[in-house]
């Protein structure tokens, strides 16, 4: 087997939005830093998602000093600074409730016009704790407004196999990972349990199931057909789920970079 690398790195620094490439990302005791650390959220306070709204794709989020950037097609440049005061809210990720901060009617005023319904922004606070599924996690994991996890990883391998089943090719971000490695046989990240990449170990806790969200083509915000889940079902299928990619939790802090070799332990 060849030497395995991490061969690219992305966030998504709000919930279902487009994803950032990045070269150095910065792991905290929560996963990525911001990722995952604003979210769009209806007039109950419940998530949206691609699933619903697949126009989210357009929308490019950005880190910037003190908040968050947000560009689209045909909308203007939103700047949204972090609420220095805000009296939290409540949300609702799954069956998770927990505290998050309004980001201002500025910013619910720009994702009401882009994406067409009520909806607000609100930003993860330091103070919040989220629990990571005790099924799968120990006492201590968290993670901010993710589906369930702080990492969720590919291999190159596993992409390059589906794409070989597939009508026409897909690009590794419509599987939304954080972590892409190269250097293995497909889907061998089906069997780690721990792995080490510079300096951080993970735990391999838990195949990722995969919705709807894979159909929806970024460059456009459109669902395109059913593919691939179709195409996933005829070989990775199991309890009537479709399952690509593993979900990981980091036991350290620390740095990660595009090139760094993986390690299984």
């Amino acid at each position: 087997m060849n030497e395995m690398k991490l061969t690219a790195l992305y966030r998504y620094p709000v919930k279902s939005m487009r994803g950032e490439s990045l070269q150095r990302m910065e792991v905290d005791a929560r996963g990525p830093a911001f990722d995952r650390h604003w979210m769009v959220v209806n007039e109950k306070g419940r998530f949206l998602t691609q699933r619903e709204l697949p126009r989210m794709a357009l929308i490019r989020p950005e880190v910037v000093e003190g908040g968050l950037r947000l560009r689209a097609p045909g909308m203007p440049e939103l700047e949204a600074p972090s609420p220095s005061f805000s009296e939290s809210v409540e949300v609702q990720v799954w069956k998770d409730l927990c505290r998050a901060l309004p980001m201002g009617e500025a910013a619910d005023r720009w994702l009401r016009e882009f994406l067409g319904l009520p909806c607000r922004l609100v930003e993860f606070p330091r103070e919040e704790h989220r629990r990571v599924d005790p099924h799968y996690a120990t006492a201590g994991d968290e993670t901010e407004f993710s589906d369930g996890f702080p990492f969720l990883l590919i291999s190159q391998g596993s992409l390059d196999d589906l794409n070989r089943r597939m009508p026409r090719p897909l690009p590794m971000e419509r599987f939304r990972p954080n972590l892409v490695v190269e250097g293995c046989e497909p889907y061998a990240e089906d069997e780690w349990k721990r792995i080490r990449i510079g300096d951080i170990p993970f735990r391999v806790v838990k195949p990722c199931s995969r919705c709807v969200i894979p159909t929806v083509n970024p460059e456009t915000g459109e669902r395109e057909g059913n593919e691939p889940l179709k195409t996933l079902m005829t070989y990775r299928k199991e309890g009537g789920k479709v399952f690509f990619g593993q979900n990981l939790i980091h036991d350290a802090e620390g740095v990660l970079e595009v090139g760094m070799p993986v390690e299984i332990l």
